[in-house]
């Protein structure tokens, strides 16, 4: 038998929060706002130039770090789903950061080169030597 239905609605049936579990709740939301910021930071940072490689790999590190502290924070102590979600998200999207870091360091002039041809490329066809030329710099293994 299903027990009888609240008329107030699931949101009035709640305990009203205590002033530690607000105040954690609230931590917890400043440390996602700060993760979400370092993400798209390193993200949008990484778009900008392959000189600012450092900056990325900063701003990648920290979201690492905010993102692990976020997620404990959001499982232990039950947070909201979206936060976990967002925090897994974020995750991922600074792992697949850690690997782009790799590769452009790796293959640091020859990334400079085309981000530095690309932007003079006007046309389709300058855009397509832009490619031909980093295709033929790179070594014979990964072409």
């Amino acid at each position: 038998m299903n027990p009888p239905k609240d008329p107030a609605g699931p949101q009035q049936a709640r305990q009203p929060l205590s002033e530690a579990a607000k105040t954690s709740l609230l931590k917890t939301h400043n440390l996602f706002r700060a993760f979400i910021v370092a993400v798209l930071g390193a993200f949008f940072v990484y778009q900008l130039d392959v000189t600012y490689l450092w900056l990325t790999s900063i701003l990648t590190a920290v979201s690492i770090v905010l993102g692990i502290m976020v997620l404990v924070r959001a499982i232990k102590l039950k947070e909201s789903k979206l936060v976990l979600f967002g925090t897994i998200s974020g995750l991922v999207v600074s792992a697949v950061m850690v690997l782009l870091i790799l590769v452009s360091a790796v293959f640091f002039n020859q990334v400079r080169d085309f981000q530095q041809c690309s932007r003079s490329a006007l046309t389709e066809q300058a855009m397509s030597q832009c490619q031909t030329q980093l295709q033929k710099s790179l070594p014979a293994q990964l072409r």
